[in-house]
């Protein structure tokens, strides 16, 4: 029998290679709009953050996501990243 392949993805962050599903992923729509993709098939432009706090508070200080996703991020995106985490 074949083994499935794992999904992996780099956080944009700590650049760590993880499983898709210990991620959290924030995506630029067609239309400008910036969500959170719980499903992770949304269509547009995707950045990938690990599921930890510390992380979600150093990406809203940086504003990686926003030069990565070239638009602005709204806060109520990284308020609903920090309701995942653990």
């Amino acid at each position: 029998m074949k083994v499935k392949k794992i999904p992996m993805r780099t956080c944009v962050i700590t650049k760590e290679k993880l499983e898709k599903k210990d991620l959290i992923r924030i995506v630029r729509t067609p239309e400008g709009d910036v969500i959170l993709d719980t499903t992770g098939k949304a269509n547009g432009r995707g950045a990938y953050l690990k599921k930890s706090r510390d992380v979600i508070e150093k990406a809203r200080a940086s504003k990686v996501l926003a030069n990565i996703l070239k638009t602005e991020i709204p806060e109520d995106v990284y308020n609903q990243a920090l309701n995942i985490c653990k």
